[in-house]
């Protein structure tokens, strides 16, 4: 399958506000291969995107890579990070991620922001669901957002009915990676441990 044109008017958003709890300290420090998850996001997002801003709370941990780092409007979920992402962002749709998969994929970066023209959502749909926080979302997103936050929804994607929403399917990135690796992600002790002593290597 052909890759869709490169669309440039996208700012990546990386979430390093989380509080980690079932890992039990900061995911976005731990290592694989000699470099941490936050080092392995920003380099796929390096490889697809112009433009990478931070949205979360101590800016201190990311010092030295030229990023700037913006506090949560709404702190304490994904959803608010979100939202601060597309407020602070300078252009019409951003591609946010989450710090906690090993294996990012600046391939499916490119495919999904290739499709964000006529589209306010752009998220992969796999067996285990949408995959939320490795999506592209519009500015049109923002109030949708805004009003479930206040009503105290914080599910990253109850909003999709209200916008332009493009399901990936799994089968059509399949070309560009497996799934099942790409949107691995690492929430506990166990799962790290895994991943570490299996070997695998980062893309």
């Amino acid at each position: 399958m052909a890759m869709p044109n490169h669309f440039s008017g996208v700012t990546g958003v990386i979430l390093v506000g989380g509080k980690s709890r079932r890992m039990g300290r900061d995911k976005t420090l731990l290592e694989i291969k000699g470099r941490t998850l936050f080092e392995i996001t920003l380099a796929a997002f390096r490889e697809a995107l112009d433009t990478v801003i931070l949205v979360g709370d101590r800016p201190e941990r990311f010092a030295g890579h030229g990023l700037s780092i913006h506090p949560d409007i709404y702190p304490g979920s994904a959803l608010g990070g979100l939202y601060t992402g597309l407020v602070r962002a300078e252009t019409s749709h951003v591609f946010v991620s989450s710090c906690d998969l090993p294996f990012p994929s600046s391939g499916i970066i490119r495919h999904l922001t290739a499709l964000a023209p006529g589209n306010d959502v752009v998220v992969v749909e796999t067996g285990a669901g949408y995959e939320p926080l490795f999506a592209v979302y519009s500015q049109e997103c923002r109030e949708p957002i805004r009003r479930q936050i206040e009503a105290g929804n914080y599910c990253v994607y109850d909003f999709y009915p209200e916008v332009r929403t493009r399901i990936v399917t799994g089968a059509e990135i399949a070309h560009l990676g497996d799934p099942e690796r790409i949107f691995l992600n690492l929430n506990t002790p166990e799962e790290y441990r895994r991943i570490t002593q299996e070997g695998q290597t980062c893309p």
